[in-house]
């Protein structure tokens, strides 16, 4: 919705002198056909906000984001943002990253079996159950035998918990430094503002400007 209100808002005259970097090949596809002018990270590296949604968010404001399967593009995006805003509805909200969205991580193709049993392995995941995505990966569900390819041409392993993870920001260290990992769906110390909607139409910010997370 995002996406299409900036094209609503530019073609009548509200938005000016904008330029956007697209995060996945889909937002792509849709910004191109609503006109909206578009770069790469190769064009812009600095960028003055980004705005995007995400699958969990913690009382720290750490997200879990990766469900669409674009999770490496939007963090090299994001990363580059002086502030990210996410939005969300209120079933977003958890009081610990883990049991209420499984932790996405995309891994290269090359021995992702191995790959995938490596990072289940991990002491800062303990308590995990990997699953290799298949399928459509815009879907974290296994449907069919086929893995679910990224638009990077990598395959996504779906870590499912049933308790919180107890260090977040250990268990993204411990992600990030394993070999075959490319990236993985843990956003911490990132979030600017979180514009959170509730199902009666009202919407409360948390973050910069707005209230201290109550969740």
């Amino acid at each position: 919705f995002a996406v299409e209100r900036v094209g609503q808002k530019l073609k009548s005259g509200e938005l000016k002198d904008i330029i956007c970097i697209p995060t996945s090949e889909r937002t792509r596809e849709q910004a191109e056909s609503l006109d909206i002018p578009l770069v790469t990270l190769n064009e812009k590296s600095k960028l003055d906000v980004a705005i995007d949604g995400a699958d969990a968010v913690d009382p720290d404001l750490a997200l879990v984001k990766g469900g669409g399967g674009a999770l490496l593009r939007e963090k090299m995006v994001e990363v580059m943002a002086k502030k990210f805003v996410c939005i969300v509805d209120d079933t977003k909200l958890c009081s610990g990253l883990g049991p209420t969205f499984p932790l996405p991580v995309e891994i290269t193709p090359f021995c992702h079996m191995h790959t995938l049993r490596t990072v289940a392995a991990l002491p800062e995941l303990k308590g995990c159950e990997a699953r290799l995505r298949t399928g459509d990966v815009s879907n974290n569900a296994v449907e069919g035998d086929e893995p679910a390819v990224t638009d990077n041409g990598n395959y996504i392993v779906d870590l499912v918990f049933k308790e919180n993870i107890k260090d977040v920001k250990a268990a993204a260290s411990a992600l990030k430094n394993t070999v075959g990992v490319v990236d993985h769906g843990i956003f911490v110390d990132m979030t600017y503002q979180c514009i959170i909607a509730s199902s009666d139409g009202s919407c409360k910010v948390a973050g910069e400007g707005g209230d201290k997370p109550w969740w």
